[in-house]
């Protein structure tokens, strides 16, 4: 008894040792993520992608049925394991974070894969995949010019649909005939190019079209519906903008609708998905995780 005690400790030893190299070899990532959640708007969300992860890779263990739950190392997952760290160090090396956060995703797979087994994998592939929407995209922000230039002009145009006066030079768009008397202009920029929305969006689709029951046809159009809406939302609401600043004056629209629609159409683009995903026949939640 003492002996298999003393093996038990052994193995817990073992593991949080194991579990703190791992942890200050992961540290160096996971402190880019922080700066980049803080400091990048465009993924402001970052810091509950490993929450919600956490949370459903937890669910879907608790719902596993013990019967199925064949849990036994395979040295099938050290080849992953081994090139994911190599790959991890190097782009440390490197500075090449993004790579090194792509690597420390695929080196959890590989452990989980080594240390568990496939079939735990295989549990625990979504939360796993889920990650990636944590990761900041290296093309995110330079799309953000050319997407404000394209919502501007259709914001215009939606706007002199409504009989108001604009002209568009470039990124700066102008009310000859808002309230002020004087004229408005307004410079369309990355703020208003709607990416924050779009990614902000394709996460939270992304764990929609993994938790609702339905055919993958319909999950499929709800996440490919996720971009067109959130695109259509951002020109109606820059739109909207013009005829506020129109009627009300440069600065009800400029400062204080700005400030403030974001958040309004966001969620209305929200609500149009959950629609969207009823009429596709995505309406209840799958039962083997909540």
């Amino acid at each position: 008894m003492n002996g298999l005690q003393a093996n038990r400790r052994w193995v817990v030893v073992s593991a949080a040792v194991v579990g703190a190299l791992l942890l200050a070899l992961l540290y160096p990532a996971w402190r880019w993520l922080a700066g980049e959640w803080l400091g990048n708007d465009y993924y402001s969300h970052g810091p509950l992608v490993p929450l919600v992860s956490a949370l459903v890779g937890w669910r879907l263990w608790v719902k596993w049925p013990a019967e199925r739950r064949r849990l036994q190392a395979s040295n099938a997952g050290l080849p992953l394991t081994v090139v994911a760290m190599a790959v991890y160090l190097y782009a440390l090396f490197q500075r090449a974070y993004f790579i090194a956060s792509l690597a420390m995703l695929a080196l959890l797979a590989g452990l989980i894969w080594y240390l568990l087994g496939a079939a735990a994998l295989r549990r625990l592939a979504f939360p796993l995949g889920f990650l990636l929407f944590m990761i900041p995209l290296p093309f995110v922000e330079p799309l953000s010019v050319p997407l404000a230039q394209f919502t501007g002009v259709c914001a215009a145009g939606v706007v002199q649909l409504f009989g108001v006066p604009i002209t568009i030079s470039g990124a700066q768009v102008t009310l000859p005939a808002a309230a002020t008397g004087s004229g408005a202009s307004l410079v369309v920029g990355a703020q208003c190019s709607g990416l924050r929305s779009i990614v902000a969006l394709l996460t939270l689709v992304g764990l929609v079209v993994f938790i609702v029951q339905g055919p993958w046809w319909g999950k499929l159009l709800l996440a490919l519906s996720s971009i067109p809406i959130a695109i259509a939302g951002n020109i109606a609401r820059v739109a909207s903008l013009l005829v506020v600043a129109n009627t009300w004056g440069a600065e009800a629209g400029f400062n204080y609708y700005h400030d403030y629609s974001s958040i309004v159409f966001f969620v209305s683009a929200v609500v149009l998905l959950v629609v969207f995903s009823r009429w596709v026949r995505c309406r209840e939640i799958r039962d083997d995780i909540f």
